[in-house]
């Protein structure tokens, strides 16, 4: 499962003030509209172009930020926010954002500064002060934690009684790590990050839904659920949030959901028959329009028939082109090139075509 959070704490919709020149407060609303239609990367060209007609905007430097986070670009977004708040250091909606973009970039130390300015800042956010404090038990937690390293991961654990998970855990990504990147021709350029948490931490600091078995959001999170005795289930979840770590350097942002789960679900290891079943008993997939963004709020039995779905539809694609192309696809889409064109030209007929096709 791809662990992505991306509810911010503000709405999109920002008043706009008097402005002398007309033309800026246009370029100013349709920078906002497009963010608000989900146009991310339109909106991020509106507002380069807000910020050259009016530099001291710090409501801009928040919409520039607004697009980079969502695109990925979170170093991009950090000193555009570092910007809003040079020009107002009272800002909640881009501290709030800071901390969250430091969150992902890894930098839980600055992350947690950022959220206790703001606390003090805006003392009744109850959702400032929920996400601190879970913030704080999460450095608690990772700060007794011990590391085992390997050639291309690392795991960290709570205690010597799950080092033995943590060495099995090396040895499943190290399989993962030659089975997946040979098929995809592609291959992290950096030791990835695994954690293995107690269900309940998994739970709390992921607030991933209940049916899910592992989280990635630049790190691999799992929780350990008895692992070492089911060693097919291991290689299976550790194989699935691998795949979404190279996805992630491949295409940091814009790929559909049902591409990036489809990949990683289909990259398991085991058949899809289980897939197969799932589809015909729900007579038919779910149509990948419904699935290009996250499944967190879906059921179990919902969130089955959409990796089902996605699962059959990238092994299709698999089987047709390869997964070179496959990659290709994803760097296409991590570059900015639409959906639809990208797919044509790395699979030779459109996307209409391809739906069109059953499994």
């Amino acid at each position: 499962m791809k662990f992505v959070t991306v509810l911010l704490p503000f709405a999109w919709t920002v008043a706009l003030s008097a402005q002398v020149d007309p033309r800026t407060a246009l370029l100013e609303r349709d920078a906002w509209d497009a963010l608000n239609a989900g146009r991310t990367h339109a909106a991020a060209e509106a507002f380069r172009d807000a910020l050259v007609a009016d530099p001291k905007n710090a409501r801009n430097y928040l919409g520039a930020a607004t697009a980079a986070f969502l695109e990925r670009r979170y170093d991009d977004a950090k000193e555009a926010l570092e910007q809003a708040l040079s020009l107002d250091s009272k800002f909640a909606q881009a501290r709030s954002l800071l901390g969250r973009v430091l969150h992902r970039m890894g930098d839980l130390p600055g992350a947690i500064r950022a959220f206790e300015t703001l606390v003090v800042d805006a003392p009744g956010d109850k959702d400032a002060a929920d996400t601190l404090d879970r913030w704080r038990r999460e450095a608690e937690l990772h700060n007794r934690m011990q590391q085992a390293v390997g050639h291309h991961f690392t795991v960290s654990f709570e205690g010597p009684a799950d080092a033995g998970l943590a060495e099995q855990a090396l040895d499943s990504l190290d399989r993962a790590y030659w089975r997946i990147g040979e098929l995809l021709g592609s291959y992290p350029n950096a030791p990835v990050p695994l954690v293995l948490y107690t269900t309940e931490q998994f739970s709390d600091i992921t607030r991933s839904p209940a049916w899910a078995a592992g989280a990635y959001d630049g790190t691999m999170r799992m929780p350990m659920r008895g692992a070492l005795d089911q060693q097919k289930e291991l290689d299976r979840v550790l194989a699935h949030e691998f795949t979404h770590a190279l996805v992630y350097m491949l295409a940091p942002r814009l790929v559909p959901t049902w591409l990036n789960e489809g990949l990683a679900t289909a990259l398991e290891a085991d058949g899809l028959g289980w897939a197969e079943r799932q589809v015909a008993q729900a007579d038919g997939p779910i149509p990948l329009r419904l699935l290009q963004s996250g499944f967190g709020r879906m059921s179990g039995a919902q969130a089955q028939l959409a990796y089902a779905t996605s699962a059959l539809t990238v092994r299709r694609m698999l089987d047709e082109a390869g997964g070179f192309a496959v990659a290709n696809l994803l760097r296409d889409l991590g570059d900015g090139v639409p959906f639809e064109p990208a797919f044509l030209r790395r699979f030779q007929r459109s996307f209409a075509d391809f739906q069109g096709t059953p499994f």
